[in-house]
Order: structure tokens, then C-alpha cells, then sequence
């Protein structure tokens, strides 16, 4: 591992970015589980649970657990909510919500990293385009990983996707702008910082080793945001519903290589 001088990149080895993949294989076993469970009846905070039971059964430790002091081992998003929401007991998932979870765990001081949005029950037709077109935004994202190419490259496309859905599905989507990707490795926030909309070529370039947790964020509506007093769940102002996708992705000199995918994509 080195750091690119002068910008404090993280550039990992091939070995190095094997240990991402396996960390990033017990986020995946984690979401996987919580996604079986995400039913009506089921409160967030038992989906928590299970997911930092999946992860300690891994022999890994969920990164979120008191980072800056957040109290558990997903954030679990409904509805309004955008992202960071604290899971609990006493939130009882309903027929017909939009739940984003996101979760992380840490292997042999590794970091995976990744999001999904959930549908809770049957949800409406606007509420699955929201969450399809934040996926595809994602993946158009990824897909503008190469080598020699710069980290704007990946906020263009993902840009580009936002608004080739929303002509498609006649729905405006807003994006989030104050919170977005970022590099991950032996930390889980790590420089860059990625925004998910902006013109193409700018920025740090895209080398051999970087690894980037690609996250966009939409919503129904407006993308203006507030922090809840509880200094950690962000929900849009207008109280429009918002999805959020998430994969942390290796630049190898073959392509993107996502680290979080589940084994068998």
C-alpha cells in the first residue's frame, strides 16, 4: 500500500485489494440477510441485529459500530429518510415503506462498504422507479471506473443516468449533493471525496490501486436535506421519499472491480 503524494490517496496492492474483497463479501452476506428479513412487522433494529450477527460470524467487525459514536451496525433509512437513519426496536417497518440499508464491516483491517434500497412489501409505482434509477445511476457510475481516467469521469455518468431515468420515467429526480462517495481501504472514509453530479474530467486521476465507495443518492423530490436532532439521520426537507445504492469499487488495469458484489454477480 502507498499514498499518492501530495493528495493522500490510498493505493493499494493487488493483495491488498483480495483482503477489500473479502471484506466486502461479509457486507454482502449481511445486506443479503437483512434484505430476507425486511418485511412488515420487522423493526430496524432487529434487522440491525442480524446484520452485525452475520458480520461477527464472518470474524469481522461492523465498521459503523460507534464510529463518531453512531450506535449500531447499520444505518436503516425509511422513507424520507436519506441516509445515516439510527436503527431501533421501536421502528416497526410498515406495509408499503422504502427502506435504504447500509452497512459496512471491517476484515483483518479492511473495509467494505455498500447500500441498498429496499422495497417493504408492495410500494408504489414512483417509489420503484426512485430506487431503479438510483441502481442504475450506481452502476453507470461504476462503469466510468478506468484506469487514466479521472474521479469526475464517475460523477458525470452517474449524472448522466439520473437524468436519461428521469426522461424515461417522467419523474424529476433530485440529487442529493452534500453527501456522496468517497475512497475507502484501510479506513472507511478516506480521500476522495466523490460527488455524484458535476462535468466530466476533473479531479484526481483514476490509478491502478484507488478504491471507491460509489453512492448516489435521490430523491422524490426536492434534494435539499436536514439533520434530525439526533445529529445523525438526514431526511429531505420536503418529505419526499429517497433511495440509496451503494458499491465500493476497485480500479484494476482491467476494469472497475466492485468488491462488495455479492459472489454470485
Amino acid at each position: 500500500m502507498v499514498l499518492r503524494r501530495g493528495r493522500g490517496i490510498e493505493l493499494k496492492s493487488a493483495g491488498e485489494l483480495a483482503a477489500m474483497r473479502a471484506a466486502g463479501l461479509v457486507v454482502a452476506r449481511a445486506l443479503a440477510a437483512v434484505a430476507e428479513h425486511a418485511k412488515p412487522g420487522v423493526s430496524t433494529g432487529e434487522l440491525d441485529e442480524l446484520a452485525e450477527q452475520t458480520i461477527r460470524d464472518a470474524g469481522a467487525v461492523p465498521s459503523f459500530q460507534g464510529y463518531q459514536g453512531f450506535p449500531a451496525s447499520i444505518c436503516a433509512s425509511v422513507n424520507e429518510q436519506i441516509v445515516h437513519g439510527i436503527p431501533s426496536r421501536a421502528q416497526v417497518l410498515a406495509e408499503g415503506d422504502l427502506l435504504s440499508v447500509d452497512c459496512g464491516a471491517i476484515l483483518d483491517d479492511w473495509h467494505g462498504d455498500s447500500a441498498v434500497t429496499l422495497a417493504v412489501g408492495e410500494v408504489g409505482a414512483g417509489d420503484r422507479k426512485l430506487s431503479a434509477a438510483t441502481r442504475e445511476s450506481m452502476l453507470a457510475g461504476i462503469a466510468a471506473v478506468r484506469a487514466g481516467g479521472r474521479l469526475t469521469d464517475i460523477s458525470h455518468a452517474i449524472e448522466t443516468a439520473v437524468h436519461a431515468a428521469a426522461e424515461r420515467d417522467g419523474i424529476e429526480y433530485g440529487i442529493v449533493q452534500e453527501y456522496g462517495g468517497h475512497g475507502i481501504g484501510s479506513r472507511m472514509h478516506m480521500e476522495p471525496f466523490l460527488p455524484n453530479y458535476g462535468k466530466p474530467g476533473r479531479g484526481p486521476k483514476l490509478r491502478v490501486g484507488m478504491a471507491i465507495a460509489i453512492e448516489p443518492m435521490l430523491t422524490l423530490g426536492s434534494p435539499e436535506t436536514q439533520e434530525l436532532d439526533d445529529e445523525w439521520t438526514v431526511v429531505t426537507v420536503d418529505g419526499s421519499r429517497a433511495a440509496h445504492w451503494e458499491h465500493s469499487v476497485a480500479v484494476t488495469e482491467d476494469g472497475p472491480w466492485v468488491l462488495t458484489a455479492p459472489e454470485e454477480d
